[in-house]
């Protein structure tokens, strides 16, 4: 019982100085991979990116002492960051404190999901999304997470349109036009040398070589150039009024926004003293309708006022007493001497300060990340957000355990290690409920880290503790020599990430097993691509196709008629072009016999009926009903009262354990008659083929010898 509550006791006692010393090697190397990975996954996730070491520190700790798996590395992975920003970005602003309060407590339900599963021993509810259904959704997946990142490569800024697809083409469109070529430079060397260097050796810290690399050309070369400056210092009156245009828009919306707010509980208690249809509670709903469609009025022009100033390119002039002013591009006075930078406006969702406008002279880099570890807190609860959060978070749930799973049962088959999901969803659900409490957002297992992790020479748990212990370390004393680090690089450090999600060769694996399931793997590709960034709608179209299939096969299994096999065996007839008994049926039914197929059985037994002049004997092949219930049983002695009754036999043969014991308590068995109850086809077939050859003229019967349909 012990080790049940605490795994990691099983290996604790394996432990010695050998493998101390290669846990420590091998939670040292991840821990190089993961700073930079589980930073970038942050922004990923629309979290500043302190976030990602935050959920680095005891997620992957937290999972090894009580998951079953020794290798696995647990902590950020870039689908589940992805659909953290997908589920969150509709309810808040990105980065926003709401936002992050969000994020939090989706780690948190999450994580009592999974432990729920676990503890109830549901491990088994993963198998819900079908193999091909995820391979569609992760290879689109990969597609979305690789595309997001392109306005970080060329340093382009653009509103978010309604579908990914057209904020991609946005970022496209302003690349060509402003792309920032030291920021492109240094995310195609970070690239390369990833790259290259996991050619090399996997055992390389290859992620770390390149931020080391990149940082440090970036801290060299004065990469960041930014500054602030009043809004007189920008030499065009045009971008003055647009700005402050701006400005009183974004005011305006945040100032209705409350308001709204602000009705939402007046609505509640007219509700509540006048009733839902009373003339109050329409007239405040009437109000927050108008105050929505002034704020979707207001956003869309913002929006424009934003993606008008982001398109202006300023050239600094250096003025008296060193004061710096910009002039639009073409505008600048003949005779003035620019300082041979392009300039642009930085812009949000927020009023900028028209005393300290946000000057981009150069790349963009992280900036400051905070100091020091989180403070241990609980999340913030709010019933309501719980509710809408709840259908994201169990995708996301079974989501991460089955990548998670999918990696430590690979890792086990090497390792010769036993392998419990049940106890894989207790450790993933601890990781993500403790997580939360030091502020991080949901995690999973990573296939990345785990190999390195594996290919390290971990030998137990304790790897993934160094881990998250050299973690904590970069949070207390090395967080100032990140300020340097390109977000180029970040967003390369992603890219690299995800190449390892493409699998083109599963799509083709699973049409060749079923076609079937090659074409939902296909439209869940297609799907998620187009819902994005409403991602659950793609894997829920993937998962409604899967059930849908099962229920189709459940409702009309495969019956088909025997006849005999060169082997001996008695196969499909039609599969194998084999001729049939003019006088015995031998009927296979593949499938459980229960309420929604028991008709479709009789349905095919009236169909031989009618197609065979000469029958006299029905032999039912059981072997493939492995249950039945009582819609089963009452439609099987329906069948056979009317079989009997218009002058046939029936006998069967192969009956499961399971259904001869159904066929007792409810005395079908004294009705069928135990004497025709057989064992196996071969027995049935000797016993019958005699009385029901009696005056036949059929010279070799298909049942004794082989005979195929001459073509």
């Amino acid at each position: 019982m012990i080790r049940i509550v605490f795994p990691f006791l099983a290996w604790v006692k394996e432990l010695n100085a050998t493998t101390l010393r290669m846990d420590f090697i091998s939670g040292l190397t991840v821990a190089l991979i993961l700073v930079p990975q589980s930073m970038a996954y942050a922004q990923l996730a629309g979290m500043p990116v302190q976030y990602g070491l935050y959920a680095s520190l005891l997620p992957p700790m937290l999972a090894a002492l009580f998951g079953s798996s020794r290798q696995l590395a647990t902590g950020p992975v870039a689908i589940v960051s992805l659909m953290t920003s997908a589920a969150l970005g509709p309810m808040a602003t990105t980065g926003s404190d709401a936002f992050i309060g969000y994020a939090i407590l989706l780690a948190l339900i999450v994580g009592l999901f999974q432990l729920a599963l676990g503890v109830l021993r549901l491990g088994l509810v993963v198998n819900f999304l079908s193999h091909p259904v995820v391979n569609g959704f992760t290879n689109a997946g990969a597609l979305i997470i690789a595309t997001s990142q392109l306005s970080k490569m060329f340093n382009v800024y653009v509103d978010e349109a309604e579908h990914h697809y057209e904020t991609v083409y946005r970022v496209i469109k302003a690349a060509i036009q402003y792309t920032h070529w030291p920021t492109f430079a240094l995310g195609a060397l970070a690239f390369a040398l990833m790259y290259g260097l996991r050619r090399i050796d996997r055992r390389i810290p290859y992620v770390l070589v390149a931020v080391v690399v990149t940082t440090l050309i970036s801290w060299a070369t004065g990469y960041e150039k930014n500054t602030k400056a009043p809004l007189q210092a920008v030499m065009s009156q045009e971008v003055q009024r647009l700005v402050q245009e701006f400005n009183a828009a974004v005011k305006e919306i945040d100032r209705l926004g409350n308001e709204r707010a602000a009705l939402a509980p007046k609505i509640s208690e007219a509700e509540a003293s006048h009733g839902r249809f009373s003339t109050e509670v329409l007239d405040l709903k009437h109000q927050t309708l108008i105050m929505s469609t002034k704020m979707d009025h207001l956003k869309e022009e913002s929006s424009k006022l934003r993606t008008a100033l982001r398109d202006y390119m300023f050239a600094g002039v250096q003025e008296g007493e060193g004061k710096l002013v910009f002039y639009p591009q073409k505008e600048v006075p003949q005779g003035k001497t620019t300082d041979g930078r392009l300039w642009r406006l930085r812009l949000g969702n927020k009023p900028v300060d028209e005393n300290a406008l946000a000057m981009m002279g150069g790349g963009s880099v992280v900036g400051v990340v905070p100091k020091g570890l989180p403070a241990m807190s609980f999340p913030q609860v709010d019933l309501k957000i719980i509710l809408y959060l709840l259908p994201i978070a169990a995708i996301i749930s079974l989501l991460g355990f089955m990548e998670a799973i999918s990696i430590a049962k690979a890792m086990a088959a090497k390792t010769g290690q036993r392998l419990d999901p049940n106890q894989e969803l207790i450790g993933q659900g601890i990781a993500n409920i403790l997580g939360a409490f030091g502020k991080a957002f949901p995690v999973s297992g990573s296939f990345s880290r785990s190999a390195v992790n594996l290919q390290s020479g971990a030998v137990t748990g304790l790897s993934s503790v160094f881990t998250s212990l050299t973690v904590g370390l970069v949070l207390l004393f090395l967080t100032p020599l990140l300020y340097h680090l390109p977000q180029s690089v970040l967003a390369a450090v992603i890219m690299m990430a995800v190449i390892g999600l493409l699998n083109v060769s599963g799509f083709i694996h699973a049409w060749k097993a079923q076609w079937y399931d090659g074409l939902f793997s296909i439209i869940t590709f297609v799907a998620t691509l187009i819902t994005a960034p409403h991602l659950d709608k793609g894997i829920m179209i993937g998962v409604l196709l899967s059930l849908g299939m099962f229920l189709y096969k459940s409702m009309r299994p495969k019956v088909t008629t025997l006849a005999m096999y060169p082997d001996q065996s008695y196969q499909s007839a039609r599969d194998f072009g084999l001729k049939e008994c003019k006088h015995i049926a031998l009927l296979r039914f593949d499938g459980q016999l229960f309420y929604a197929n028991a008709g479709f059985l009789e349905d095919q037994i009236n169909n031989i009926i009618m197609s065979m002049p000469g029958l006299k004997h029905f032999l039912i092949v059981s072997n493939g009903i492995n249950d039945m219930d009582a819609s089963g049983e009452e439609m099987l002695s329906l069948i056979v009262d009317r079989v009997r009754s218009a002058g046939y036999d029936i006998s069967f043969c192969g009956v499961n354990e399971n259904v001869l014991s159904v066929m007792k308590r409810t005395h079908l068995l004294e009705k069928i008659g135990e004497e025709n109850i057989f064992p196996t086809t071969q027995k049935a077939v000797e016993v019958i083929h005699g009385r029901a050859h009696t005056q036949c003229g059929e010279g070799v019967c298909p049942l004794l010898s082989v005979c195929f349909i001459k073509s």
